[in-house]
């Protein structure tokens, strides 16, 4: 069983007022805390905020702020920890950059890295990252305009401890072209997602086409496996794709509580309905911590921190209960009244 849970104005809210272009770029989940990258335009200047959550007291709090990059790599970055580096990626028209920030010292750096950089395209869902032992791996589509029009599929590997970029596949023919998540179970890469494309660049479908799940074998440096999962919801794209307990999870937000899992070794998904009410649309970061997913949102108008628990302990599932049924609350010590006062219940609709 798994449900959800509501800190109605929990999620990060605009930190700098009157500013119209801010995003936050990505999470990533260090030990019980996340660590939240945002970026923005602050008197002209590109600007990044590292907000960090702890998932045990739910409290936020705020680095100071540092001025690094450019405006297209704080839109569109990725982010992972590796050891006690946090590696964020992004690319813009005029070049690739990495950055490093240290959770220890809270220090940024720029590692210098060699090899084959990924090359550079138009700045958005473009990419998708995941890690496997010292490595992190670029999932990279983009337009090949040098012959036939068409979406290429590049994996790329950093291999963290040399700082060297390698090109590890390539393949033409049915490929994703954006909006896709690369996620690792065991030694195999599952990239789900993405607007769909033959071999011609055609229009953006996401009624249609958005469900080409994408199995690459670390192992043998090779594609296993291409199929199109046409039973999964039809109207959007997901946002969520993480790994648990071996097995592979994808969100929809957009449908009625649209979690699904996959079983990776026999191919088979399975709906699951969690109780509570899931997030909107407007949720696109997240961060897989122990047995909690904790989504956040966007922009800079403040949104509901949301929790799913998939497998909620009985204190979690009494909270729930105290919330849902307007239980009384004298009895129960300040912590948890604390905790129940940050919290709501919706029923699914």
């Amino acid at each position: 069983m798994s449900c959800w849970t509501i800190y109605p104005n929990g999620g990060l809210s605009g930190s700098v007022m009157g500013t119209r272009y801010e995003a936050l770029t990505d999470a990533v989940a260090v030990g019980r805390q996340v660590y939240c990258f945002r970026g923005y335009y602050y008197n002209g200047t590109p600007q990044v905020e590292v907000h960090i959550f702890n998932t045990v007291t739910l409290l936020w709090r705020k680095l100071p702020r540092v001025t690094i990059g450019t405006w297209y790599w704080i839109r569109a970055a990725t982010a992972v920890l590796i050891g006690h580096a946090i590696y964020i990626w992004g690319r813009h028209h005029h070049g690739s950059t990495l950055y490093a920030f240290d959770v220890h010292t809270h220090s940024w750096s720029k590692p210098r890295v060699f090899g084959r950089v990924p090359t550079p395209w138009y700045p958005g869902r473009y990419q998708s990252t995941c890690v496997l032992g010292n490595a992190m791996y670029l999932y990279d589509t983009k337009m090949n305009r040098h012959s036939r029009p068409r979406y290429t599929n590049d994996l790329y590997k950093l291999d963290t401890a040399t700082m060297f970029w390698a090109l590890v596949n390539t393949s033409s023919g049915t490929s994703s072209s954006s909006h896709h998540s690369a996620t690792i179970v065991g030694t195999k890469m599952f990239v789900f997602g993405g607007q769909y494309h033959s071999s011609v660049v055609r229009s953006h479908d996401n009624d249609n086409n958005n469900h080409i799940l994408r199995v690459f074998d670390m192992e043998t440096n090779c594609w296993l496996r291409t199929a199109s999962e046409q039973f999964l919801p039809k109207r959007c794209g997901h946002q969520s794709a993480f790994a648990h307990n071996g097995e592979l999870y994808v969100l929809f937000p957009k449908t009625s509580n649209g979690l699904w899992k996959m079983n990776p070794e026999t191919f088979s998904w399975k709906k699951l309905e969690p109780k509570g009410k899931g997030p909107s649309n407007k949720f696109r970061r997240w961060s897989l911590v122990g047995d909690r997913v904790v989504l956040f949102g966007r922009g800079i108008t403040p949104h509901d921190l949301h929790i799913l628990d998939l497998r909620p302990s009985l204190e979690i599932l009494c909270k729930v209960a105290v919330t849902q049924y307007g239980l009384t609350e004298s009895v129960l010590r300040r912590s948890i009244r604390l905790e129940l006062s940050k919290m709501t219940y919706q029923q699914q609709q």
